[in-house]
């Protein structure tokens, strides 16, 4: 029962039910007002316009013109309804249908309810007391026997309607704590079938196109993602073990057979600086792997300030000018005057050196590498890297911002196969995309376009 009451489906019932109980006495309360409070204004108009013409014959005639009016209203009331009552200055009655002064009317209050007694019966009224001057005192009222009945009859409907909204309330909201639980079951075993391992099971969407459908498709779409996420985590942890077992293990034999002691001083100053070598590669890969996940989650964006472009692009063609200089290669600036943007000065130069890396590293000698920027939106600054290189095919592009994917031209050339992954992280950090595409499309040496979209806020 605790767990019952704690619900939700059993608070939107408790709410549901609320604003129906609500709407109800709500409705009650106008209905009142337009019946019972309908008729208590109708009587004190009736009785306060009686009042006010026997005070203007007072103020007229005096005492003997009012116990004439008296006289002839009492004659002429066909329904019997109403009460009147003169007195003079020692109490006696000059005119009405009553045989004593009411208890309850007292000048100090004008307006009352009481009980009279008019020709031996007793009834019923609304009474208002007149002071007319000289110690006169002029009662005047309406038999509401009737309309006391009617309210009581309409009070007793209101309360079996009360009853009956309440029941049901009751009954609907426990057929909306029944629709919503069925509408969130699917989610609820999708959910346990997730939490005991499998992955595979997604929430069924009834096509309704209502808010547990948004939620069962907002459901699915973040468990793809899990899944997409899981499946490259076990691809990263293939990848690592894979391209690390080559170096750790060189690293291992080497150092084994330095233990030998009968390795010449030569040899064994080779083995440490392969053991070297091969231990940067490892923290270098772990580096690589380190700020690709900084960036895919965001946490380099504390680091993001306004900054110039132009001379960052210009100081990386510069740093990799003399390595293009070595290989017989050229490269070629096109760069506006300014590009003004908001992002991590550190990734960007990074993402441009990665991809400037690759393309001098598969364009012959005599080749050329472009670097250029320009903002083709409003919105957008594109940085594009060209090289006159044989190009990717179109299935390995699809595959190069992949961890640890390497095509297979590019397996005799050192590298890890981070350097796209970071530049497509870095991209998406900056809210953009990394595009790969033909440089001369049909050409015998088609070269590759990389280009980094980056949004501007």
């Amino acid at each position: 029962m605790l767990r019952f009451l704690r619900s939700a489906g059993f608070r939107f019932a408790l709410l549901f039910a609320g604003i129906f109980i609500g709407a109800a006495a709500l409705f009650a309360l106008v209905l009142w007002y337009a019946t019972a409070g309908s008729l208590d204004r109708q009587t004190d108009a009736s009785v306060r316009t009686d009042a006010l013409g026997l005070i203007e014959r007072w103020r007229e005639a005096g005492p003997g013109a009012v116990a004439e009016a008296i006289a002839d209203r009492l004659a002429s009331d066909v329904e019997g309804t109403a009460i009147y009552l003169l007195l003079d200055s020692n109490g006696v009655r000059l005119a009405g249908n009553l045989d004593r002064w009411p208890a309850e009317a007292s000048p100090d209050a004008p307006w009352s309810f009481g009980t009279v007694q008019r020709e031996g019966n007793l009834i019923d009224a609304r009474l208002h007391v007149l002071e007319l001057g000289e110690r006169y005192r002029l009662l005047v009222g309406r038999d509401v026997g009737e309309k006391q009945a009617l309210r009581t009859l309409l009070a007793e409907g209101i309360a079996w309607a009360a009853v009956a909204a309440s029941f049901v309330a009751l009954v609907g909201a426990a057929v909306l704590r029944r629709a919503v639980e069925q509408r969130l079951r699917p989610a609820a075993l999708t959910a346990q079938a997730i939490a005991a391992g499998d992955l595979s099971r997604r929430v069924p969407v009834s096509h309704r196109a209502d808010e547990f459908d948004r939620l069962g498709e907002s459901m699915n779409d973040m468990l793809d993602r899990i899944d997409r996420l899981m499946a490259g985590v076990r691809g990263v942890s293939d990848s690592i073990a894979h391209d690390l077992r080559t170096p750790i293990a060189r690293a291992r034999a080497k150092l084994e057979e330095a233990l030998d002691g009968q390795a010449a001083p030569e040899a064994l100053r080779a083995a440490m600086e392969q053991g070297i070598a091969d231990l940067d590669h490892i923290t270098r890969v772990f580096g690589a792997l380190l700020r690709i996940a900084e960036a895919e989650a965001g946490a380099r964006r504390a680091a993001f300030a306004p900054l110039d472009l132009v001379p960052l692009l210009a100081e990386v063609a510069e740093f990799y000018g003399a390595v293009a200089e070595s290989g017989g290669q050229a490269i070629a600036i096109e760069l506006p005057a300014r590009l003004d943007v908001v992002g991590d000065r550190d990734l960007l130069a990074q993402a441009v050196g990665n991809l400037l890396d690759n393309a001098l590293k598969f364009t012959p000698p005599g080749g050329r590498v472009r670097i250029a920027a320009r903002a083709p939106a409003r919105d957008r600054i594109d940085l594009v890297v060209e090289d006159t290189g044989p190009g990717l095919p179109a299935a390995d592009r699809a595959r190069a911002g992949e961890r640890f994917f390497r095509a297979d031209a590019s397996r005799g050339t050192p590298g890890s196969g981070l350097g796209l992954s970071l530049v497509r992280a870095v991209a998406h950090l900056h809210g953009g995309d990394l595009l790969l595409e033909d440089a001369a499309p049909g050409a015998a040496q088609p070269g590759l376009r990389a280009t980094i979209r980056l949004g501007i806020a």
